[in-house]
């Protein structure tokens, strides 16, 4: 099983520098790289803007608990946030 892994890791070793040896070091390549990065920031883009919609639905959901919970006559205990923060670190 090891082996299999190895052999594995090395096809794509492989294909990710041929890719890269492509992207970088032929002209074709360049061009390509030069006509996809616009789009890759655009993505990118969208991706930000999907957080930030994604954050601001998990701040919205927690004052709705929050608004039930006083509703409920629950607020003079302690009550925990069901979504404590709406907040989440970028993975990239």
């Amino acid at each position: 099983m090891g082996n299999s892994r190895a052999m594995a890791a090395a096809i794509v070793g492989a294909v990710v520098g041929g890719v890269a040896g492509y992207l970088f070091l032929t002209d074709d390549g360049r061009r390509l790289r030069r006509q996809l990065e616009p789009a890759l920031e655009d993505f990118a883009r969208e991706l930000n803007s999907f957080r930030s919609t994604i954050a601001k639905a998990a701040g919205v959901a927690n004052e709705g608990w929050q608004l039930l919970n006083e509703a409920m006559g629950e607020s003079g205990q302690a009550t925990q946030s069901r979504y404590p923060s709406a907040r989440q670190t970028s993975p990239f």
